[in-house]
């Protein structure tokens, strides 16, 4: 049974793909999560189920660690469909924010799953980053779910016009 998203105004997760495997000699797009990948991405879908954050839709990268990802998150949240966008897949900066431009606004809480560093370039777009966000040197490592407080027209969308409700990590859950 889906969920139904209640929120008043437009919410946005981004979430990065779980820690994928880079010892096989295959394409990239082909390239598997590791079982550490597979971790993160159910400990993401039982933290969002905690906090009570159903996507209402699920928008993945075509690459196999993000699909991979998005059906572990989705069988915790026990939703049925995952929509695949291959426009998602080694997206710059500008082209995450057509295709967020293109999610109808009856999606008050779009889920987008994919890649660094197109995902870590677009929160920074999208919000203001304390310091305290940050681990490693790095804000969306593998496993990294980003929960942003959007304005309700995604077809322009200026810097730092959302904020950042909350980061959780998949492997630090």
């Amino acid at each position: 049974m889906e969920k139904m998203n209640t929120n008043k105004y437009r919410q946005l997760l981004i979430l990065r793909h779980g820690k994928a495997n880079w010892e096989m000699k295959i394409d990239d797009i082909e390239r598997p999560m590791t079982a550490a990948g597979v971790i993160e991405a159910k400990n993401i879908g039982h933290w969002l189920h905690n906090q009570a954050l159903y996507p209402d839709i699920i928008i993945s990268s075509t690459a196999d660690r993000a699909l991979a990802t998005s059906r572990q998150v989705a069988d915790v949240l026990c939703i049925s469909s995952i929509t695949q966008d291959a426009r998602i897949y080694n997206a710059s900066l500008a082209q995450l924010l057509v295709v967020l431009a293109d999610i109808p606004a009856e999606y008050k809480r779009p889920m987008i799953v994919g890649h660094n560093p197109g995902f870590e370039e677009l929160l920074l777009h999208l919000a203001k980053i304390g310091e305290n966000y940050y681990k490693d040197g790095g804000l969306m490592s593998t496993g990294t779910v980003a929960v942003v407080n959007m304005p309700n027209d995604w077809r322009k969308l200026e810097r730092q016009c959302g904020e950042l409700v909350e980061l959780a990590r998949g492997g630090g859950l």
